[in-house]
């Protein structure tokens, strides 16, 4: 029988009415206590770091669990992080960099409504991430929501209420859960050796989410304030010609200091294609910008973080953006 840890952070699916709205109350135990059926296919120890609506989740929490995992590595034979739905899919990229290359599984899950009800998709998704966990083949970070099983890098909530709340970007899913067995898509070769763990991230990078009449000068506040900044642009991708090139002529200055710059677009399928407007290419002339193609506004953003943590070199920053980390970009 498997051994697997759950590491409990909170969210809906531990969560009951406090009166004000739901809020996180439920301790692993009896979260597990919900789903008895669990105790028939793996051996569950509990870790709970903490408690929160995943909204008040970020990257000092993603390093905490990812520690957790490196810490207790020769324990288990897989992790089970519960998490709330809104932001775990922020969670899931980040690990997916912070955790590479290793043959035990690391899955995340949650729910639409809490545990705590009689109605709710907490039951199914807690036991079909412990039977996803525990199944041979299950290897690396994994989101297990609504019977799919999705890549770290590729997972996006795109339902706010509905059961089936989570879609895999611009990449099939890996498996369906079907009676509590994996039914798989994808046959990946698991990986032989231990995982590599990295256990910093740059948090100075800004998402700016451009809307038309977007004023250029506020490029010169984040020349001051961050390292890194992802541009999530329209469409294809490309930066408007206000003020006579106004927005370029700040991205050349801003690039000119070292900073990193991605672009990204809005839409959430298929991708930025810099090169297929004027605007676009324009953009490319400015200097060393990175474009995040299909890569989920998830990855993009966390894999900046974790690149700015070891690198500030334009050039090697742009070789590890480049780089391939669980099917994250092509």
């Amino acid at each position: 029988m498997k051994k697997i840890l759950m590491i409990a952070t909170g969210g809906t699916i531990a969560s009951k009415n406090t009166g004000n709205g739901l809020a996180p109350a439920l301790s692993s135990r009896e979260l597990l206590d919900c789903v008895p059926e669990i105790g028939e296919i793996c051996a569950v120890e509990t870790a709970e770091p903490f408690n929160l609506d995943s909204t008040n989740i970020y990257s000092r929490h993603w390093l905490e669990i990812a520690r957790i995992v490196e810490e207790r590595q020769n324990e288990f034979d897989g992790f089970v992080v519960t998490h709330g739905t809104d932001t775990m899919a922020y969670t899931a990229a980040a690990l997916s960099y912070l955790i590479q290359g290793g043959a035990k599984p690391v899955v995340l899950t949650g729910s639409q409504k809490s545990v705590y009800l009689r109605d709710t998709d907490a039951r199914r998704n807690l036991f079909d991430a412990f039977a996803f966990c525990a199944d041979d083949r299950a290897a690396g970070v994994r989101v297990v929501f609504d019977g799919r099983v999705i890549l770290g890098t590729r997972a996006k909530k795109t339902r706010t209420h509905s059961y089936n709340a989570f879609s895999s970007v611009d990449f099939p899913e890996i498996a369906l859960m079907r009676e509590g067995k994996p039914f798989y898509y994808i046959r990946e070769k698991k990986p032989a050796g231990p995982p590599v763990f990295s256990r910093a991230l740059d948090d100075r990078v800004f998402v700016l989410k451009m809307f038309p009449g977007l004023r250029p000068e506020i490029l010169d506040y984040f020349a001051e304030h961050v390292d890194g900044l992802i541009l999530e642009s329209f469409g294809s991708g490309g930066l408007p010609e206000y003020g006579e090139g106004a927005f370029f002529s700040r991205l050349k200055e801003f690039l000119a200091r070292g900073k990193t710059v991605v672009v990204t677009t809005q839409v959430e399928r298929e991708g930025s294609s810099l090169g297929s407007y004027e605007v676009g290419r324009r953009l490319l002339d400015c200097g060393r910008v990175l474009e995040a193609r299909c890569m989920t506004l998830e990855a993009a953003l966390t894999k900046l973080m974790w690149i700015l943590a070891q690198t500030k070199d334009p050039e090697e920053a742009e070789k590890k953006f480049y780089t391939p980390v669980g099917m994250d970009i092509f």
